[in-house]
């Protein structure tokens, strides 16, 4: 049976699988990551899968539609996010029409809003909510069995589907305890995106990059964060190392060229021993490849040198504020001490580090945002991203603005600007959201524009040629928005928000 996996073509660079979706500034492209691993799972299981990116590929919508045609699926997945939800609506329907197959839209917005999309979506047939690989293979399995559709999605647990004119919702489906039998990404890359995975491009890591997961969930609750709480959840559940490893070895010896691999979990670190037991493993099978993680700031000095001895070459975290009330408000579970003296153990340990600032959470004021850049500025992370709070059903972050009636839409094309730029829908009578938009801009500014920190990027240009082609390229991106006063209609980029 054959199984069509599409991420719509939307605006061109649109980054959907990443925790904001939207064009980035810096035209940070993800690879569609979620997608992959169900499509992977299902070619497993004997399923004839074609997986297309729309943004990854540059494709036209009616592309995307006349492959589908083409291809001639039995069963037919759109990815969603909450930007594009009326764009994946329509790309889920056009491709109904042209091949009669069952249609499922997957992903955070489908978990999060699943009967208010079906309602909106009468051409659909079901959809799924929070980690779906398993709920499609299910149905697959069941299409492929000879069940009609109009019975098809019955007892499959974690999907709402139609039944005439009703909406029948499934019971959840308990998260997977084993991981160990998701395919590599790496492995699904190769066979659907390998003509076009030079285009994929995160501002933080060297390009080429191939991004994969070892790891899903995260037992931190960071209210704003927006996987764990719409498809991984809470529960840590983690991929054999040696497994990771296997694939660290396979992307060497496949992708020419690659010059660091993304590890996209919520947070590597929350097993330190198993990152240890990881950082042993790639030394003792010469893994070559340089690699970039997601952190909190909490990782012990003797982790951080071990991993740096591995090939670590950059942690990504989410410092946010250097308020401890508004850590606290956003349930971050960190204390403001922690934070720097993780900076200085990373510095010791010669490990890179990207913060992110997020500014406008519950308790924020116009002084707390003057102390957060300030403590941006004292802790000198490598590279940093100010940015507004932005908010996505599913989080309890969207529950806290929409009861404080602070959402300025709920039209959830107004997520972006008309260019696909991210937007905050946030509005704060003793903050407005335009204040928050210039606070990121200036401090983007006044952090990135500091004589040490040029001279610091200089000199690192100068003495690294693989840090030198990174920061140029970003900088090729960026310079616009950073050096522009009044950085226009968009805000500043958040490319990570944990």
């Amino acid at each position: 049976m054959r199984v069509y996996c599409l991420n719509a073509p939307f605006h061109r660079n649109y980054s959907s699988h990443q925790r904001s979706p939207a064009v980035t500034k810096s035209r940070t492209l993800y690879y569609p990551i979620w997608l992959a691993y169900a499509a992977g799972l299902l070619e497993a299981e004997g399923f004839d899968v074609r997986l297309v990116d729309g943004p990854g590929e540059d494709i036209t919508f009616e592309e995307a539609v006349r492959r589908g045609r083409e291809f001639g699926p039995q069963l037919v997945l759109v990815s969603t996010s909450t930007p594009s939800i009326d764009n994946d609506i329509k790309a889920a329907q056009a491709l109904k029409e042209a091949t009669g197959a069952y249609t499922v839209l997957v992903g955070t917005h489908m978990s999060a809003e699943h009967q208010g999309v079906l309602a909106r979506a009468p051409e659909v047939d079901a959809g799924t909510r929070q980690e779906y690989d398993w709920t499609v293979l299910e149905l697959a399995q069941a299409l492929e069995g000879g069940r009609p559709h109009a019975e098809a999605g019955r007892g499959i647990l974690g999907l709402t589907w139609r039944q005439g004119d009703a909406l029948v919702v499934e019971p959840d489906r308990p998260f997977q305890a084993d991981i160990s039998s998701l395919p590599h990404a790496a492995r699904v890359y190769e066979r659907h995106l390998f003509g076009h995975w030079t285009r994929y491009f995160y501002a933080i890591t060297r390009h080429p990059v191939v991004t994969i997961i070892t790891g899903r969930g995260c037992p931190y609750r960071c209210n704003y964060c927006l996987f764990p709480q719409t498809l991984t959840g809470h529960n840590y559940r983690r991929r054999p190392v040696e497994a990771v490893v296997d694939e660290f070895k396979f992307i060497e010896r496949h992708f020419p060229g690659v010059r660091e691999v993304f590890i996209e979990d919520d947070t590597l670190t929350v097993d330190k021993k198993r990152c240890r037991r990881l950082a042993e493993e790639m030394i003792r099978r010469r893994v070559k490849v340089r690699w970039t993680a997601n952190a909190r700031c909490d990782v012990d000095y003797e982790t951080l040198r071990l991993m740096r001895a591995a090939g670590l070459r950059l942690l990504c975290v989410g410092v946010e504020s250097a308020d401890q009330e508004i850590l606290d408000n956003v349930e971050k579970k960190i204390e403001v001490g922690q934070i720097g003296r993780f900076f200085d153990d990373a510095k010791k340990a010669d490990v890179m580090v990207h913060g992110c600032f997020m500014v406008g959470n519950q308790g924020e004021t116009r002084d707390s945002l003057e102390r957060t850049l300030a403590f941006a500025k004292r802790l000198n992370p490598d590279t940093a991203q100010f940015f507004p709070l932005m908010v996505y059903p599913g989080t309890r972050a969207y529950e806290w603005a929409d009861k404080a009636g602070m959402l300025e839409t709920r039209d959830w094309s107004r997520w972006l600007t008309p260019e696909g730029l991210h937007r905050s829908v946030v509005v704060r009578p003793d903050l407005p959201s335009e204040d928050l938009r210039r606070f990121c801009d200036r401090a983007r500014r006044e952090y990135y524009l500091r004589p040490n920190y040029i001279a610091r990027k200089a000199r690192q240009v100068a003495t690294d040629p693989y840090e030198a082609g990174r920061t140029i390229k970003s900088l090729a991106t960026f310079a616009r928005f950073l050096l522009h006063r009044d950085g226009g209609a968009t805000i500043a980029e958040p490319g990570r928000q944990a």
